[in-house]
């Protein structure tokens, strides 16, 4: 198995090395040169198996003898071993096919702690091996950032660093970051946006002597191994509902199109999904671009779904390099005009194959407020803001095929959204407690690329 960028300049890597590597020198992607499929009788056979078995079935075929079956089952059952559902992602159901699945059982409450804690297990397992140490950097609008530093914190060789917009996240995503004490873990609080953020990243890798010297990795959802981890909730649910024998759709609330982009490579892989339906809030530059087939940047506004406000959605690319048949220098230059002039035509072609795989749709601000203050009275099911734009945008797309939305974070992270549209304020999980009594540790810097590389080159250990 091997792996090539979407802009087709970079070498193919194996998944070990595409998962430590992260963004391509090019700038561009990973992507599986193939996609192996499963049959109907193998999907069949998933059935009432644990997710962790689901997990290492869909898997394995990707990661190939990167890990021996014994090494990957073992880093499996340690990633998902401190969720605080048996079942990992079970689903609720809302309303005559119409299920939630819950994706924020994790340490972090939120969907990327299935991707996270698992990219963490393999990566530390991989550096172990070679005796390296990396320092990742992230961006987030958000849960990646926790995500990240529950995943890698305090282990020996890996430091890590995450970039959040200063002021636009959540009080709870906010001090999941700047609360562990453990001193290989760094929150950096930007002045801007989160495509600022995203902006240094990328421009942090397509430094070379930087991205060298100081042994650079990325768990962003750039990372390949992000992506892979999230394909196997499509599966789990997917079968508990009946497929193969039935088909199923799914909605994806999403920012930076790595969860549907899961979604999307389980459709590949043999899982029958009916639809795939993209759900944004009002910064909708993907429901734009599948509306009209121009991809245009229009500027952030601030939300009460903050993990959404995104004009710059990374993992669209990968989609775009499959619609343009897999053509790196026709993406390249479709990136190239987004960076510089802010927007770029699809082909009738490309944009044809996208609007035969995925619907979209997007909701308000009052929607979804309405939509919390709702369903909370209709299934008794308390929402958070991103999970309650995916819902609103659910129901416009329901019928006979079971729709599954994706609940990406606990309510608990956005108390005062959902305190404003339920009157129920949401309380932490015992766990987490005590998390507005940490102290916090957080490092605010300017939006500086010089700024930001000083810091890390400082605070890294040698």
């Amino acid at each position: 198995m091997r792996y090539i960028s979407t802009r087709g300049q970079a070498p193919a890597l194996t998944f070990e090395e595409a998962m430590m590597t992260g963004l391509a020198r090019d700038g561009g992607l990973y992507v599986p040169e193939t996609v192996p499929t499963m049959t109907e009788d193998e999907i069949a056979a998933l059935a009432g198996k644990s997710y962790e078995e689901i997990a290492f079935a869909v898997m394995k075929p990707f990661v190939a003898d990167t890990f021996t079956d014994e090494e990957f089952k073992g880093l499996i059952a340690k990633a998902y071993a401190g969720f605080g559902h048996d079942a990992r992602a079970p689903l609720v159901q809302l309303a005559p096919n119409h299920f939630l699945l819950e994706l924020f059982h994790g340490p972090t409450l939120a969907f990327k702690d299935f991707a996270m804690q698992l990219i963490g297990q393999m990566m530390q397992f991989a550096l172990a091996r070679s005796g390296k140490r990396i320092t990742i950097v992230g961006a987030t609008s958000g849960d990646t950032g926790s995500a990240a530093i529950e995943a890698f914190r305090g282990l020996d060789n890996v430091d890590v660093f995450i970039l959040f917009p200063h002021g636009r996240v959540s009080e709870v995503q906010r001090r999941q970051m700047t609360t562990p004490s453990e001193s290989n873990v760094h929150a950096l609080a930007v002045d801007g946006d989160f495509d600022d953020c995203q902006a240094a990243l990328k421009d942090m890798f397509n430094d070379f002597d930087f991205r060298d010297e100081v042994h650079l990795a990325g768990v962003n959802s750039i990372n390949w191994g992000r992506v892979l981890a999230q394909v196997v909730y499509y599966f789990s649910s997917a079968v508990s509902l009946g497929a193969p024998h039935r088909k199923v759709s799914f909605t994806v609330p999403t920012g930076n199109f790595g969860d549907i982009f899961a979604g999307y490579i389980a459709k590949k892989m043999g899982l029958p999904i009916d639809r795939l339906v993209v759900a944004t809030n009002q910064n909708d530059i993907l429901h734009r671009t599948l509306a009209t087939g121009v991809q245009k940047k229009e500027g952030v506004t601030p939300s009460i779904s903050p993990s959404m406000d995104i004009q710059v959605s990374s993992n669209f690319e990968r989609a775009l390099f499959d619609a343009y048949g897999r053509d790196g220098a026709v993406t390249a230059q479709a990136m190239a005009d987004l960076k510089d002039k802010g927007e770029f035509t699809i082909s009738q072609g490309a944009y044809d194959m996208l609007k035969d795989t995925f619907n979209s749709g997007r909701a308000s601000e009052d929607e979804t407020l309405d939509t919390i203050g709702a369903q909370i009275k209709a299934s008794g099911e308390l929402l958070c803001p991103h999970s309650a734009v995916g819902v609103k945008v659910a129901e416009g797309f329901l019928g006979a095929t079971p729709m599954i939305t994706l609940a990406t974070a606990h309510p608990a992270k956005f108390p005062d959204a959902v305190e404003k549209a339920s009157g129920i304020r949401p309380p932490l999980p015992p766990r987490m407690a005590d998390l507005y009594d940490r102290d916090e540790r957080v490092t605010r810097v300017a939006n500086d690329m010089d700024a930001l590389q000083a810091i890390i080159r400082e605070r890294r250990a040698r």
